[in-house]
């Protein structure tokens, strides 16, 4: 599997609490599709293999014009192999699409959809800066169902500043009678940098305690696997086997290519980060440089490590692959912790995979710490 994201870093209104990349220059975006179409020319050789998944991530890709978005899926075809049954989704801002956009988004080869609803409650829709109504996000989905799409995902948030457990669960109501294949939910991050931010530093606004933080985010769990999805990561959930094939390909260690301002790729044992400015970012193709702000060569150590993280945050550390290309026998690291781990049911273990259960998602980062610590050990051990 390799992943190809694209960053478009455009927004009608920036959310208070995003700490992406973008900008509210939307007159810009046709010198960024110019600009993007040449970094993709420029990294089509640097691909390791089929893509399998294509991501147009943002900031906002459903500012993109049908004619636009076009061009750069052209140029991707062009410029790279992809697999016929390859994934390929755009993240939309419920309050920016049409049927006919979203039609023509379909007919350009765009399968899967991600809409940022976060809530139904027109309070909460403004206290994150939302530029869509309850209303809005419910067309949006029966309108990509309309326009052909049968793989949309849908964005929860919850632990906002007094959310109660009836709030989330009027949201959570309504997100399950628009019947998405997956749902993707997040608890309310105060990021460094935002104004969310610094509203919380002034005294502003107050985080809810982690505690109700974690019974919400139990909520989630109980009323979306209750519901038939699948938790297969900390935030995600699917059914009928809709897992977000290129957000596997990140948590799997996998290769992904990646353009646009703020990017960041990951090939062979390098990582790298494009400059996080539209302005310098474009000025660096123009001259016919990588546009990247720095790159790092990750170790077999770092690699494996890394790898112990992503994989027992989302679908399960695989045991052979660690067994086979590493030497470490997982089971022997974590020692008489993992009895602590079954008994208390975080985890299930068979040949394959170690996995967390809902209760041990609950607690993913104690228990990722723990892991970590015992792969590093086993490692400096061998």
């Amino acid at each position: 599997m390799t992943g190809f994201y694209i960053h478009v870093p455009f927004c009608d209104k920036k959310c208070s609490y995003c700490d992406f990349y973008s900008i509210e220059s939307v007159g810009l975006i046709e010198r960024y599709v110019d600009t993007v179409i040449r970094e993709i020319e420029r990294r089509a050789d640097t691909v390791p293999g089929p893509i399998t998944s294509v991501f147009f991530g943002g900031g906002t890709p459903s500012l993109l014009s049908p004619l636009q978005l076009q061009r750069i899926i052209d140029t991707i075809l062009r410029e790279t192999r992809i697999t016929s049954d390859a994934e390929w989704t755009m993240e939309c801002n419920p309050g920016t699409v049409s049927l006919s956009s979203l039609t023509a988004y379909r007919s350009s080869g765009i399968n899967r959809l991600s809409f940022g609803v976060q809530s139904i409650h027109a309070d909460e829709l403004t206290f994150l800066d939302r530029i869509h109504t309850a209303d809005q996000a419910f067309e949006a989905v029966d309108l990509a169902r309309r326009a052909g799409f049968d793989n949309v995902n849908v964005d929860v948030m919850f632990a906002l500043p007094n959310q109660s457990a009836e709030k989330l669960s009027a949201t959570l109501d309504q997100i399950l009678r628009l019947e998405p294949d997956h749902v993707s939910a997040y608890s309310l991050i105060y990021e460094p940098g935002t104004p969310l931010y610094a509203r919380m530093k002034k005294g502003l606004v107050v985080p809810e305690s982690e505690e109700h933080d974690a019974e919400l985010y139990a909520l989630v769990i109980e009323r979306l696997v209750s519901a038939g999805y699948e938790q297969y990561e900390v935030s995600n959930f699917s059914r009928n086997g809709a897992t977000c094939r290129h957000n596997l390909t990140y948590w799997h260690g996998l290769p992904y290519v990646s353009v646009g301002p703020s990017a960041h790729g990951f090939v062979g044992d390098v990582r790298y980060w494009n400059l996080r400015s539209l302005t310098a970012w474009t000025e660096a193709v123009d001259k016919g440089e990588l546009p990247e702000a720095n790159r790092e060569r990750l170790t077999q150590f770092d690699k494996i490590v890394e790898l112990a993280f992503l994989t027992l945050r989302a679908d399960g550390v695989p045991l052979s692959k660690f067994h086979r290309d590493y030497g470490i026998d997982v089971v022997a690291a974590l020692g008489p912790q993992l009895g602590y781990w079954l008994d208390a049911e975080f985890v299930t273990l068979n040949a394959q995979t170690l996995r967390l259960t809902s209760k041990g998602y609950a607690v993913c980062d104690e228990l990722t710490v723990k892991l970590v610590g015992a792969i590093e050990s086993a490692l400096l051990a061998s």
